[in-house]
């Protein structure tokens, strides 16, 4: 039996919990019960809470790595059921999800479940306070943060501009300089929120996280308190750009302003001034314009084309300030000049090179079985191989194994040769699947073209059939890569 190890640790105090300790214990476990461990299977998310699996980069690796084919292991070894998940409904989802999927089975070392109808009682017991206790403490770090940002605390991230040193924030120069540039020239009417972006980004200067600026990062620091003293923390979660969330705590912060609240006010009003003359564009109540939509790309940055108020697409990285090369091109003449392309290529039957999928042939599922059989050879072969390298087989032992292997491979090898050779060897004329190809273009330009039929049934349709559309407006091209 193969096993993998899932191990989570979410603060350094809980040196019970650690992950060598965990790791310890778990191998132990799995020498005693016959269970077969590997490196690569050992997922560890340390100082991460269970609360949402989500947001444990491991967690995700190893459930996408269980649903791979051929199975990679058979069982997962954690500490205790509250290591896997503190949510009741993850646990579920993702106990569910391996068991009946991927046959894969959720073993708690220290909490010995018997494998018959009461342990379901006791198992949801189990996960039931595991959830308790999460809520709970989550509930009492609220208060102690709630309290600490009415105190002028703060508890995040430096943002640009500040440094943290010993939990307190310190101006950083260089950038607090950046800061009163920018809110100087935007209060003074003389850049907006893309030209700023743009400029920042001419001078390499790279936002807190490292990234280009744009028009949002720049809004974000105009509307900041942090930068006149004050500090904010909602207790509800993130405010998603809702600077005057009725939640929010702004407090009196314990650090020196950037800016003086003149220059705040100022910056303030030219936002308020800029809502009113240009309301934000609710892309989540506006119709679909055009079947064009995520299907055309900038071919500078990559980022697709965007549809304006204007009739116009523009590249999006190009709208927000992370790319240099405007791309706009009037929405009609870009659906024209897709539609022209569809048309030439199913009139003129352009040359198709069809390669077949081994799995699609019918006449036995013998390759399909030995290509099956060849890839777990090839996976116990490199499993043989980290047993040697962990110093668990000896060298003789690595070799017998691997000599055996060997031969078992040579001869399935020889079997799929010999199979291919006969399907190659079959009349199998492509004109039948260049018809089906050609008629697949030619189905859904007459679809794009009926004005009858709804504008989400063109976009499904499109995509169906092309995969990507680069357009380049210096060079006046436009690249159709079909599915």
């Amino acid at each position: 039996m193969y096993g993998a190890c899932y191990i989570r640790v979410s603060t350094e105090e809980q040196t019970e919990f650690s992950p060598n300790a965990q790791l310890r214990a778990l191998k132990e476990y799995a020498k005693k019960n016959g269970i077969a461990l590997s490196k690569k299977h050992i997922y560890i998310d340390e100082g991460i809470s269970g609360r949402k699996a989500e947001k444990r980069p491991a967690f995700m690796q190893m459930i996408a790595t269980a649903k791979s084919k051929p199975k990679p292991f058979d069982v997962i070894l954690v500490h205790k059921f509250d290591r896997f998940a503190r949510s009741r409904e993850d646990s579920v989802v993702y106990k569910s999800l391996l068991k009946k999927e991927c046959g894969i089975k959720v073993v708690s070392i220290t909490e010995s479940i018997e494998d018959d109808k009461f342990s379901v009682i006791l198992e949801a017991m189990l996960e039931a306070m595991a959830e308790y206790y999460s809520l709970n403490l989550a509930e009492e770090v609220k208060k102690g943060m709630t309290e600490k940002a009415l105190k002028g605390g703060y508890q995040t991230y430096a943002p640009f501009g500040y440094r943290l040193v010993d939990k307190k924030l310190i101006i950083e120069p260089k950038e607090a300089e950046y800061v009163r540039f920018m809110f100087n020239k935007f209060a003074e009417k003389e850049m907006g929120l893309r030209a700023l972006a743009v400029y920042l980004n001419d001078l390499g200067i790279k936002s807190r996280f490292g990234n280009k600026f744009e028009n949002r990062s720049v809004e974000y620091i105009f509307n900041n308190p942090v930068y006149i003293g004050n500090v904010r923390w909602t207790p509800t979660g993130r405010i998603r750009r809702n600077w005057n969330n009725s939640d929010s705590i702004i407090s009196k912060g314990n650090h020196e302003p950037i800016i003086d609240i003149e220059l705040w006010e100022r910056v303030q009003e030219a936002l308020a001034h800029q809502k009113e003359t240009a309301p934000k564009y609710n892309r989540h109540n506006v119709p679909m314009s055009t079947w064009l939509r995520g299907l055309v790309h900038c071919s500078n940055c990559n980022n697709t084309l965007v549809n304006n108020r204007q009739g116009y697409m523009q590249c999006g990285g190009y709208s927000r300030g992370r790319c240099k090369v405007s791309h706009s091109i009037k929405k009609n003449i870009l659906e024209n000049l897709i539609l022209q392309q569809l048309r030439e290529d199913f009139q003129s039957r352009f040359d198709i090179t069809i390669v077949p999928k081994v799995q699609g042939f019918t006449i036995s599922n013998e390759l399909e079985l030995l290509t099956e059989r060849l890839k777990k050879l090839e996976i116990r072969e490199q499993r043989i191989k980290e047993a040697y390298q962990d110093e668990i087989d000896t060298k003789e032992e690595y070799k017998e194994n691997k000599q055996k292997l060997q031969i078992e491979k040579r001869n399935i090898q020889e079997q799929l040769d010999g199979i291919k050779t006969n399907l190659l060897n079959q009349d199998d004329s492509p004109n039948s699947n260049g018809e089906m190809i050609y008629k697949n273009i030619e189905n859904v330009y007459e679809l794009l073209t009926d004005e009858t039929v709804e504008l989400n049934v063109k976009h499904r349709a499109v995509h169906f059939l092309i995969s990507k559309t680069v357009f380049n407006k210096l060079e006046k091209s436009l690249l159709i890569e079909y599915k």
